[in-house]
C-alpha cells in the first residue's frame, strides 16, 4: 500500500511539473504587445502574433541585440498599453531641418472669421517665426513628424501614459489640409517605430477634398493593402470573434446618409461589407438628430472628438449617458473623447467662448470620470500634439518672447501623461469587470 502511495504521488508530481512547464512555456511564447492592463481579458490583436519587423536595416547581429537589450530595458519601465485606448496623433508638423520650411508651426490665422471682429486680424497675416501658433510650447520645440527622434520621444510618451492605439490624422497620397503637406508617405516610419514600443496604428480619416463613397471605397483598400500586414496595424476584435480594421472618419456628417449607405450597408452591392475589406467604421456625432443618420448609414459606432464640454452635442458630458444606452440599444459602439483642455486663440483669436481652462488637470480628470461612468467601448483621448487647439497632451515647457506661453506649472511637463496613465488602468479595471 505505501508503495502504491508513492507510485500516486511521483505521478501526481510529474503531471505538476508538466503543467508548471507547458504554463512558462506558453507565457514565453505570448507577445508582449498583447499586454492589457486588467489581465484578463484577451488581446484584440493576435493577427500579428510570430510576425517580426526590424527597421534597422544595416545593423549587424551584435548591434541589434545591443540596442534591442537597451529597447527591453526601456520598455520594461512602462505600464502595458491599453489597446481600448486611442489618442488621436498628427504627423503633420515641419521644420527647415526636415523639410526645408516650417510646415504648421507657422500656421496662418484661420480665415473663417467673425464679420465683427475680422477688420482686427488681416485674413493672411503669418504667425512670426518665434510665434508657433499655438498658446502652449512643447518641450520638443518646433519639431518635424519626419524627425525619428521626435517619433521615438513621442512613443516612449505615449507608452509612459499607457496608450496602446495612436489615431493617426490621415489624407489621401498627394492631398493635404490647407496648411500642411502631404503625410502619407510618413505613415510606413511610424509604423515600424510603434511597433518598435508595442502601440498599434489606427487611421483617422480626414474630410479631404472631394470625399464620397467611391473614393472612400478606394482609399480604404489602399491603407488596408499597404498597411494592413505592418504588425502594428491596428485590429479590433469585434463580438463576432473577427479582426477588423477600425477607422475613426472625422466629419462623417458632410456625407449624407444615402453615400455611406453605398459603402457601409450589407444591403447594398458593391459596398464593403463582408469583402477583404470589411472595417470598423466610426462616425463623428455632433448633433443629437446625427444618431438616426449613423444607424441609417451603416456606420459600427460613434465618437465625439471635440475636448471642449458643451461645444456639440456629442461632445457635451452630460449627453454621454443617453449616448451610451442609444449605442448599447443598437449594437453599435460608443467611443467618447476625452481632453485636458482647449484654447485655439493662437489661431483663432476670436474663439476665446470655447476655450477651456486646464486648471492643473481637473478639467482632464473630470472628462475621464465622465466617460468611464458612460461605460464606453473604447476611450478616445483629443489629443496627443494637436497644439494649434491646446488639446495636447504631449510635454509642454513653459516660454515666452514675442508671446507668454501657457504652460503646465506647477506640475512638471509629463503631468498630463501620468493623469492619463491612472485613468488606463481605472479603465481597464472597470472594462474587465463588466467583461465577467
Amino acid at each position: 500500500m505505501a508503495r502504491f502511495r508513492r507510485k500516486q504521488c511521483a505521478a501526481l508530481l510529474a503531471v505538476v511539473l508538466l503543467v508548471l512547464i507547458v504554463t512558462v512555456a506558453l507565457k514565453l511564447l505570448v507577445p508582449e504587445d498583447n499586454a492589457f492592463p486588467d489581465g484578463k481579458e484577451p488581446p484584440l490583436d493576435q493577427k500579428d502574433e510570430g510576425k517580426e519587423s526590424d527597421v534597422r536595416p544595416g545593423l549587424s547581429k551584435a548591434a541589434r541585440s545591443e540596442e534591442d537589450d537597451k529597447l527591453a530595458a526601456i520598455l520594461s519601465k512602462f505600464p502595458p498599453p491599453n489597446y481600448y485606448l486611442h489618442a488621436f496623433y498628427y504627423i503633420w508638423y515641419g521644420n527647415p531641418s526636415f523639410d526645408s520650411k516650417y510646415i504648421h508651426w507657422d500656421h496662418p490665422r484661420m480665415r473663417h472669421w467673425d464679420p465683427k471682429v475680422a477688420e482686427r486680424y488681416p485674413q493672411d497675416r503669418h504667425i512670426p517665426p518665434d510665434d508657433i501658433g499655438a498658446n502652449f510650447y512643447p518641450e520638443l520645440g518646433p519639431y518635424s513628424s519626419r524627425d525619428s527622434a521626435v517619433m521615438e520621444a513621442h512613443m516612449q510618451q505615449l507608452r509612459t501614459a499607457a496608450i496602446g492605439v495612436i489615431a493617426v490624422s490621415w489624407y489621401p497620397p498627394h492631398t493635404k489640409d490647407d496648411n500642411g503637406q502631404p503625410i502619407d508617405d510618413i505613415v510606413p516610419q511610424l509604423l515600424d517605430m510603434a511597433q518598435r514600443y508595442h502601440i498599434k496604428v489606427t487611421f483617422h480619416i480626414e474630410p479631404y477634398k472631394g470625399r464620397d463613397e467611391v473614393n472612400m471605397h478606394g482609399n480604404v483598400k489602399y491603407i488596408i493593402d499597404k498597411y494592413g500586414e505592418h504588425p502594428a496595424f491596428f485590429r479590433y476584435r469585434t463580438d463576432m470573434g473577427k479582426f477588423l480594421p477600425l477607422f475613426y472618419v472625422y466629419d462623417s456628417y458632410l456625407l449624407n446618409t444615402e453615400q455611406w449607405a453605398r459603402l457601409l450597408r450589407r444591403t447594398e452591392s458593391g459596398g464593403i461589407r463582408d469583402t477583404p475589406y470589411d472595417a470598423v467604421f466610426l462616425a463623428l456625432l455632433v448633433e443629437e438628430k446625427h444618431q438616426r443618420e449613423v444607424l441609417s448609414a451603416g456606420f459600427d459606432g460613434i465618437y465625439t472628438y471635440f475636448a471642449t464640454n458643451g461645444f456639440t452635442y456629442g461632445a457635451t458630458q452630460r449627453n454621454w449617458q443617453a449616448l451610451r444606452a442609444f449605442c448599447r440599444d443598437n449594437g453599435i459602439l460608443f467611443v467618447p473623447s476625452v481632453g485636458p483642455g482647449y484654447v485655439d486663440t493662437g489661431v483663432r483669436p476670436w474663439n476665446f467662448q470655447n476655450t477651456r481652462n486646464r486648471i492643473n488637470g481637473k478639467y482632464y480628470e473630470t472628462s475621464l470620470s465622465a466617460a468611464l461612468e458612460a461605460k464606453p467601448d473604447l476611450l478616445s483621448v483629443t489629443s496627443f500634439n494637436e497644439w494649434h487647439e491646446g488639446t495636447q497632451i504631449e510635454t509642454a515647457v513653459p516660454k515666452s518672447g514675442s508671446v507668454l506661453y501657457l504652460d503646465y506649472l506647477p506640475n512638471k511637463p509629463t503631468i498630463y501623461l501620468e493623469i492619463t496613465r491612472k485613468w488606463a488602468a481605472i479603465f481597464g479595471d472597470e472594462r474587465g469587470r463588466r467583461r465577467e
